[in-house]
């Protein structure tokens, strides 16, 4: 798998990463407003709740994607590293698999909600199958608010020392974070980064040279 990121070209990433979850997430879209203009204004609540909860699934594959590239560069860049430059691995896969099964297990809740109707009960004469009261929503604040920007400091992380790794090589010297800000950033708005960074990547993976100490 790590190979076959590497070796990707810049549009056959891009295209698994953010062309096909964009075009079916306005496929979906697109079924919903048709199920709207089709009953006249009164949609079939159940029939948008079947396409809603594809939507989960479509976030699960696109993020196990995007991370799967951060792997592969980390893990499979990092023999290439000058010897002055040291990364710590074991730290880089905590912070990375803690936003991982964050996202996961929110698309989980996510699809769950909607497969069983959660919040929503067809049948008026019933109420829903779960009504959440105050100190439930706080306390599913106070758990959830934490872990979520946490997931978003191990998200940054991992773009960090994604970006460290490839400006390491290329320059064959430890870097500072103002060397390599230009790749964080490339990382942080990846559909147009991905066709800058990528070939950068490609180059590396061919010349055996790169990351070679010449002292």
């Amino acid at each position: 798998m790590i190979e076959a990121f590497l070796k990707a070209k810049h549009w056959q990433l891009f295209v698994i990463m953010f062309g096909i979850p964009m075009i079916l997430q306005f496929t979906i879209m697109g079924m919903v407003i048709s199920n709207v203009i089709v009953s006249n204004g009164q949609p079939n609540i159940e029939l948008m709740f079947d396409y809603y909860k594809l939507i989960p699934l479509i976030m699960i594959i696109s993020y196990g994607f995007y991370f799967g590239w951060f792997w592969s560069i980390v893990m499979g860049l990092k023999d290439k590293l000058p010897e002055t430059v040291k990364i710590n691995i074991l730290r880089f896969k905590i912070f990375f698999f803690v936003p991982l099964i964050y996202m996961v297990f929110i698309s989980a809740i996510i699809y769950y909600s909607y497969t069983v109707n959660l919040f929503v009960n067809f049948d008026h004469n019933t109420p829903p199958s779960f009504v959440p009261n105050i100190e439930t929503v706080l306390m599913l604040v106070a758990i959830f608010v934490p872990i979520h920007f946490f997931s978003i400091f191990c998200i940054y992380y991992v773009m960090y020392i994604s970006a460290k790794i490839i400006k390491s090589i290329e320059l064959n010297r430890n870097v500072s974070f103002g060397d390599f800000i230009g790749e964080f950033v490339m990382f942080w708005f990846y559909p147009i980064g991905i066709w800058f960074l990528q070939p950068k990547i490609n180059r590396m993976i061919k010349d055996d040279t790169i990351g070679v100490n010449p002292y």
